[in-house]
């Protein structure tokens, strides 16, 4: 329901109800404020904005994904190079099927080994190869200067900071739909 009609309910004395999955019942919808509204509009408008300008200049100039630079980032930034492909996928904000294609390949280019843990042999563990660490080491100029332009240069420290604190607290909280 559109929020302007939010208010046209309300005004009838209606209230906003919804039928759960689980029970079938009807539930009161909790009907977003105009200030929620704006947060929660401005957070999805980033969230799907920004993947897409981050993504274009590492696509022009480095030939990568978001995705792809993030799977290299975070197993160059690993001890000896080397993560959990469950670890991997969590890190990058993936799912364990797609960064098993990506792995592949990247295997095929020379970029990344795959084999047994050798702590665990029930998980699989990446290795960043010489020339995946080049092609990251090339492609991290081009994503350090986007993430500056469109995320960090418009913020103040403070902002910067309490940005980092919204998403930990969004990131952290407990999924009740799950």
């Amino acid at each position: 329901m559109a929020s302007s009609d939010h208010g046209h309910r309300e005004e009838e004395g209606v209230t906003p109800t919804a039928l759960t999955e689980e029970t079938g019942e009807t539930d009161e919808v909790a009907w977003l404020d105009p200030a929620e509204k704006e947060a929660w509009t401005g957070l999805i408008s980033l969230a799907l904005l920004l993947p897409g300008r981050l993504e274009t200049p590492l696509q022009r100039e480095a030939g990568l994904t978001l995705f792809e630079y993030l799977v290299l980032s975070h197993v160059s930034e690993a001890p000896e190079r080397r993560l959990r492909m469950g670890e991997l996928a969590h890190l990058a904000n993936g799912s364990l099927s797609r960064l098993s294609n990506v792995a592949r390949r990247f295997e095929q280019r020379g970029w990344l080994t795959r084999s047994p843990d050798p702590e665990d042999g029930r998980f699989t563990v990446a290795e960043l190869t010489d020339a995946g660490f080049a092609v990251v080491e090339a492609a991290a100029p081009v994503h350090l200067r986007s993430v500056r332009k469109l995320v960090l240069d418009p913020l103040t420290a403070a902002d910067q900071r309490a940005l980092a604190r919204l998403a930990a607290k969004l990131r952290t909280r407990p999924s009740d739909l799950a």
